[in-house]
């Protein structure tokens, strides 16, 4: 293995985190994946690993703005096609961090390892759905870091950071689930205008994010499970502990049935349930 590249999926991790690059946390993601398909990354070890670094490493572009203090923009024609491709690739970079800096902070826990192996796929998706919302963007004229984003996403990682069980509650099934609330719509409302390539590419990410979802529900069980607790009511504790906002509807009920997440879940932390 070369010498210059982490010897452990920990490692790995920490590096991708730790990136200021979106280009090499794309590529460290997708070696890494590669690597531990291939058999020839350890998972690491406690001695001696430094922390995961408490904020991930960002460019000196996309300026990074309060969620209160992003600009109102409209979703219409060729500036609002580029705009809302650039947020959701901002998303999609936070994805990358937040699912690595789980595999790293999280590898020592006491789980099988399909575990790591389902979050590394994940890592890897994350990765390649950033990496095609770049391309696009270039090929609209423009590239990721054009226009201001905002910086609430990485609340989540640092709120529950202490918790497996609360990570697993809040990144897969409450912000990744959003995902499959709202991107039926875009994809929709891109085929519309005449737009299939950036059709095609959040298809790619829908698809995948019912994957990431079930891997969620998957893992937010087992952890229920074995700390003998029901699984429903200990979902909306956390997410009223360490959600910040409101679960909106509507939902995507049939995708995050079949992802695992049904409506006993989520439906009671709505003010109104429909």
């Amino acid at each position: 293995m070369n010498s210059a590249f982490p010897d452990s999926l920990i490692g790995f991790a920490r590096a991708i985190v730790s990136s200021t690059s979106p280009q090499e946390k794309v590529s460290l993601s997708r070696l890494a994946a590669e690597r531990w398909r291939g058999r020839a990354l350890s998972s690491g070890t406690r001695t001696g690993c430094a922390p995961m670094p408490d904020r991930p490493g960002r460019p000196e572009h996309p300026t990074l703005l309060a969620p209160r203090d992003m600009p109102k923009r409209s979703l219409k024609g060729s500036r609002g096609r580029f705009a809302m491709i650039h947020a959701i690739a901002h998303i999609e970079l936070n994805a990358v961090d937040l699912t690595w800096d789980l595999i790293g902070r999280f590898a020592h826990e006491r789980m099988p390892q399909s575990f790591l192996d389902d979050w590394v796929l994940v890592g890897d998706d994350e990765a390649r759905h950033f990496s095609l919302l770049s391309e696009r963007l270039k090929r609209l004229g423009g590239q990721y870091g054009d226009l201001p984003a905002h910086d609430g996403l990485w609340q989540a990682a640092q709120d529950t950071g202490h918790s497996l069980l609360a990570r697993v509650a809040i990144v897969p099934l409450v912000l990744e689930a959003r995902g499959l609330d709202v991107t039926p719509s875009m994809i929709q409302k891109s085929r519309e205008s005449g737009d299939d390539d950036t059709g095609d590419i959040l298809e790619i990410i829908y698809q995948d994010e019912k994957r990431h979802v079930a891997f969620g529900a998957k893992w937010f069980r087992f952890l229920c499970d074995r700390e003998a607790v029901i699984p429903e009511p200990t979902f909306q504790k956390l997410v009223r502990k360490y959600f910040k906002g409101q679960l909106k509807p509507p939902f995507n009920d049939r995708a995050r049935s079949e992802a695992g997440l049904t409506p006993g879940f989520y439906k009671p932390l709505c003010r109104v349930s429909p």
